[in-house]
C-alpha cells in the first residue's frame, strides 16, 4: 500500500512539474544578448545589430536583442564566453565560419570546442573575397595574373596584406604564391581597414580582404580590385571577374557569418530563434543595409549550418597543414 501511495505521490508530483514548466516554455526570452568578437562598425556587427532588432515581437523573444561586442584574439573571445553562458535561449553568438572551421586547425590549445561547446542556430550573411592593387602596382596590373607577373619580375615587392593572421585571406593569398611559384610576405593587419589605408596610400602592394570592404575605394577608383573569390561574379561589383573565370578554380571561396547558442540549448529554444533569425533576414530593409557592406543575407536551418561547418572544416585541414601555420608561427 505504502508503495502504491509513494509511487502515486511521485506522479502528481512530476506532473505538477512538467504543468509549471509549460507556460515558461510557452513564453518568449525578455531579451537576448548577442556576443560579437569583433569591434563595433564592422560588417559582421552590422550584421548581429540588424538581426538583433528584427527579432524583437518574435515566438522567440519580446525584444530586441542587445550586442555586447568582445572584440580580440580573433573572435574567440567571444565563442569562450557563449561555451560558459546560461543555456536557457537568452544568450547567442555571431561569428564567422573561420572561428569554427579554420581556427580548430591552427590553435593548438583553442579555448571552446566549435563541435561539443557550441550549438549552431542559422548561418545569417555570406560574403566571398576580394584580391584588389593600390596605387603602389603598376597601371597594367589588372588581371591575378598581371599581379603575380609583376611579382616575379619585382620580387621585392612580392607582398601582401590581410585582416589577420590564420584568416581565410592570409591563407589564399600564402596558396597563391605557393601554386605560382612565388615567396609571397604576408603582411597581417588587424582588420581589414588598416589594411586598405595603407593599400590605398601607396604603402601596401596588395590586399586579400572581404570584397565588401573594397567596395567604396574601388568605386571611388583608388584601387583596383582584380578578383573575387565567389562561385559567380559578386552582385556588388559585377564588373571584377572571379578567380576561377581568371583559371584559379582552387580560390572558390565564401565565408558566412553564423548565429550559435551555448551547446546544451534546449532544441526548442534553438528552433525559436532559427525561425526568428530567418523571418528577420527575409526584410528587405535589412537585406540592403547589408548589401552596402557586400553582405547577402542568407539564413538555414540548424542541421544545414552544421554541414557546412563540417565540410568546411574538413576542406581547411590540408589547406593549413600545406601552408604550414599555426598560431606558434
Amino acid at each position: 500500500m505504502s508503495t502504491r501511495r509513494e509511487i502515486l505521490q511521485v506522479t502528481l508530483g512530476t506532473s505538477a512539474l512538467l504543468a509549471g514548466l509549460r507556460p515558461a516554455a510557452a513564453q518568449s526570452i525578455d531579451q537576448v544578448k548577442i556576443y560579437y568578437g569583433f569591434p563595433a562598425g564592422s560588417g559582421g556587427d552590422g550584421v548581429a545589430r540588424r538581426v538583433g532588432e528584427q527579432l524583437a515581437g518574435s515566438a522567440y523573444t519580446r525584444n530586441p536583442a542587445v550586442v555586447e561586442n568582445r572584440p580580440g584574439a580573433g573572435g574567440r573571445i567571444a565563442l569562450d564566453l557563449l561555451k560558459s553562458s546560461p543555456s536557457d535561449g537568452s544568450v547567442l553568438a555571431l561569428a564567422p565560419q573561420g572561428c569554427a572551421t579554420i581556427y580548430p586547425h591552427i590553435y593548438t590549445r583553442l579555448s571552446y570546442d566549435p563541435v561539443r561547446d557550441i550549438a549552431p542556430v542559422s548561418t545569417a550573411a555570406i560574403m566571398d573575397f576580394g584580391l584588389a592593387v593600390g596605387p603602389m602596382a603598376p597601371a597594367n596590373v589588372k588581371t591575378v595574373k598581371d599581379l603575380l607577373a609583376w611579382f616575379k619580375a619585382s620580387p621585392l615587392q612580392a607582398s601582401y596584406g590581410s585582416p589577420g593572421a590564420g584568416t581565410a585571406p592570409h591563407f589564399i593569398g600564402a596558396l597563391l604564391g605557393m601554386n605560382n611559384g612565388l615567396d609571397m610576405k604576408h603582411v597581417p593587419y588587424r582588420g581589414s581597414i588598416p589594411g586598405i589605408t595603407d593599400l590605398v596610400g601607396g604603402q601596401l602592394a596588395a590586399m586579400l580582404t572581404p570584397s565588401g570592404d573594397f567596395i567604396p575605394n574601388h568605386k571611388a577608383g583608388k584601387l583596383r580590385l582584380l578578383a573575387t573569390s565567389g562561385k559567380q561574379r559578386s552582385p556588388f561589383t559585377p564588373e571584377v571577374p572571379t578567380f576561377s573565370e581568371q583559371g584559379f578554380p582552387e580560390f572558390v571561396m565564401e565565408e558566412w557569418f553564423g548565429f550559435y547558442a551555448p551547446a546544451k540549448t534546449p532544441s526548442l529554444l534553438v528552433e525559436r530563434a532559427n525561425q526568428a533569425i530567418n523571418r528577420a533576414l527575409k526584410e528587405k530593409s535589412l537585406v540592403d543595409s547589408l548589401a552596402v557592406v557586400g553582405l547577402q543575407a542568407r539564413g538555414s536551418t540548424p542541421q544545414a549550418m552544421a554541414q557546412s561547418q563540417k565540410a568546411e572544416y574538413e576542406r581547411w585541414a590540408p589547406l593549413v597543414k600545406r601552408v604550414g601555420f599555426t598560431a606558434d608561427s
